[in-house]
């Protein structure tokens, strides 16, 4: 199963805004998730308290992030959601720079989205795939991208 399955047809969202608290940020990594209801209001909060707690633990390289919580936080049905900050984010990572491709995971337990981690792995190890999805003009062009993983 491709991970597009998971992000579905009206997972993708592009930002155009500048100078975007943290907050803000992270609403907008979670606004498909939570609006199709595949999380609660809860999730986004979690994840913003788990920043407040130890830092941006979901920047995971230069220009990606993966924010996420607990199942238990408020996950109603597996999903991502894929961002393009098309200006940059600082998400407040001491070690990796501000952030443009960010793919919030909504997992239902602790196991079944282990094989969806590896896909991500493979494509964020994928310069090229990745500097293709910060450059895309529209989110056909990286649905393209997402179907090879």
């Amino acid at each position: 199963m491709s991970i597009f399955n998971l992000i579905g047809e009206n997972g993708i969202v592009i930002s155009t805004e500048s100078n975007l608290s943290v907050n803000d940020a992270l609403d907008i990594t979670c606004s498909t998730l939570i609006e199709q209801g595949k999380v609660e209001k809860s999730y986004l909060e979690a994840i913003k308290q788990k920043h407040k707690e130890i830092g941006a633990y979901y920047v995971l390289a230069p220009k990606i992030a993966m924010p996420h919580a607990r199942p238990e936080d408020g996950v109603n049905t597996a999903g991502l959601q894929v961002t393009v900050f098309k200006n940059g984010v600082n998400l407040e990572s001491k070690d990796n720079g501000d952030v443009y491709f960010s793919v919030t995971l909504a997992a239902i337990d602790s196991d079944s989205h282990i094989q969806t981690i590896v896909a991500l792995s493979e494509l964020f190890q994928n310069e090229a795939d990745v500097d293709a999805i910060i450059a895309a003009q529209n989110k056909k062009d990286i649905e393209a991208i997402l179907k090879k993983y």
